[in-house]
Formats: structure tokens, C-alpha cells, sequence
């Protein structure tokens, strides 16, 4: 029978510098990059915020990203 040619080890892969820097160039600004939120609502809270943002005349995003768009700069 014969042996791999490669082995396997336990253990975190060794990380590159190049690698590296691509990591934290990851974690800056990304400019006009958009972002995706992402979170849970109870059926009654999201009907609730539904028919509030129909109300409006808008979809859940609009009203959330106006919301957002219109906290203080901290």
C-alpha cells in the first residue's frame, strides 16, 4: 500500500504576513461598500414594524436606514 506524499497535523495553519495584512485591510473602512444587519424580530414585533413602515409609505429598509441615517455623530 502506499504512503501519501503529505501528512496532516493538528493544529492552526501557519499565517502569512501577506495574509495577515489582508486580514486587517479587511477590518477598515470599506468606502461605498454596502453592509448587510441582519437580526431577529417576534412575529408581533415585525407585523407591528411592517404595518408601521406601510403607514409611511416605505419598506422596512427605507424606514430603518432613514432611522439610522438620522442618529447624532457620536
Amino acid at each position: 500500500m502506499n504512503k501519501p506524499t503529505t501528512t496532516l497535523r493538528a493544529g492552526r495553519p501557519s499565517v502569512r504576513a501577506s495574509d495577515k495584512a489582508k486580514t486587517l485591510a479587511s477590518l477598515s473602512d470599506d468606502g461605498d461598500k454596502l453592509k448587510r444587519v441582519n437580526f431577529e424580530l417576534s412575529p408581533g414585533l415585525h407585523s407591528k414594524l411592517k404595518m408601521y413602515a406601510a403607514k409611511q409609505g416605505m419598506s422596512i429598509k427605507e424606514l430603518l436606514t432613514n432611522y439610522v441615517d438620522s442618529l447624532p455623530e457620536s
